[in-house]
Order: structure tokens, then sequence, then C-alpha cells
């Protein structure tokens, strides 16, 4: 076995802690043991994050120099911990998982349903990735029709194995040929490719390293959502 390259990108901030605690809040998921571990959750999950996301602007600024990594504690990338429980049957008042998106600087104000890159860390199921979900119906209708104007590039990008994922119609939505070579892709309501990490891979030293592969991964899908959406990338 070939010996391991020498890592030269940002440290990673996330210790032991971080998963401890996830596991932790989902064991007690209520709103009295929470402020009881405020400081914990702050000092073991909150602010590792947060430096993990200014570790990354290094490497987002290598992909494009049009997205943001904005480590605020609020309304920057990181997403709220509190869960919106006004119309699901689960009223747990917490997230169990800590994410991040770092959208287009042209689209930041409502940048999580616009193009843009996405990382979520949670014990057994964290992933990063990038792409486009639940867009407004206008973003959508144009990806399609660049699908369809385009389906060499868009099948170029199937082609490279990647996996492109989402919510989909049953059929072929009004005003689309049902017979267009990518007629699939054309039932698609969200757009986004991923990939998984372990435990000890989201705790290893080169994990912002990691993270800037799988979003160099997804780069392509990104940018062709840029293009049909004249964005820059």
């Amino acid at each position: 076995m070939a010996p391991k390259e020498t890592l030269s990108g940002p440290e990673n901030p996330l210790g032991p802690a971080f998963f401890r605690f996830l596991k932790d809040l989902k064991a007690h998921n209520e709103r009295t043991w929470f402020q009881e571990n405020k400081a914990r959750y702050e000092a073991e999950a909150r602010d590792p994050m947060l430096r993990l996301i200014a570790a990354f602007s290094g490497p987002l600024a290598s992909l494009s120099r049009h997205f943001i990594a904005d480590p605020r504690p609020s309304g920057g990338s990181l997403f709220r911990i509190y869960r919106d429980t006004r119309f699901s049957k689960d009223k747990t008042p917490y997230k169990t998982h800590l994410a991040a998106h770092f959208p287009h600087r042209a689209m930041q104000a409502g940048g999580v349903h616009g193009p843009g890159f996405y990382l979520h860390l949670e014990p057994g199921g964290s992933f990063a990735g990038g792409g486009l979900w639940h867009p407004d119906p206008d973003s959508l209708l144009k990806v399609r029709q660049a699908i369809t104007a385009k389906p060499a590039a868009w099948k170029a990008l199937r082609k490279s194995g990647l996996e492109i994922e989402g919510e989909a119609l049953k059929r072929v939505p009004q005003g689309f040929d049902p017979a267009h070579p990518c007629s699939e892709d054309l039932k698609l309501k969200d757009f986004y490719t991923s990939t998984g990490f372990t435990n000890a891979e989201v705790a290893a030293p080169d994990f912002v390293d990691q993270v800037a592969a799988a979003c160099r991964q997804a780069s392509p899908l990104v940018s062709f959502l840029c293009k049909a959406l004249d964005l820059p990338y």
C-alpha cells in the first residue's frame, strides 16, 4: 500500500466531542436538557462547525469565487439547530445534526433554494455535495429548458458517473416532450449529488480536504445549474 500523502490543507477543527454531543442530544431531545447543555453545544458542536466553515472558505474559493462560506453564528452558512415543528408530527425541538450551506453570492438572501454546496454532519449519516434543492418554479423551468436545449452536456454529467438525485414527478411535466432522451431527468424537482463520510473520516485531520473533494466532484452539476439560471460560476 502506498504511503498516505502529507496533507497541506486546513486542519480539522472537529474533535471527538462533536459527535458525542449530537448523540447525547438525540437521546435527550428536549428543551430543558438543551438549555442545561447550551454552553456545551456552543463549545463542542457549534463553534467547531463555525471554524470548519471558516477553514473551508479557501478551498471553496478555489472551486469558484461566486460561493460564500460565512462563519457567522447567525445569518451565515450554519443552519439553525432549532427545528420548525409547526407543520410536523415530530415535535422534537432540535435537529440531531449540524449542517452548512454555501450559497451563490447572487442568491445569498434566499440561497438555500439556489445552486450551492452543502455539508451535513450527523453520526452515521454525514455527507457533502452540491446542486439545487426545492427551486422556485421559474428556476425549475429554466433548468428543465437547459436540459432539453443542451442534452449532450447533461448526458456528459450522467456519463461521468455523477449520481444526480432529487424528488421527481411521476410524469414528464407539461410542455416537455415525453420522448426526449433526457425525459427521466425532466421529471426531477431537485438536482443534487453527494458524497458520504464515515464518522472516522469526519474526525480525520484531512476532513476539510475531503469536503473540498466532494464539492469538486459536484461542481460540474453546480456549474450546469448556474449557467441554466444565468449565474456566473
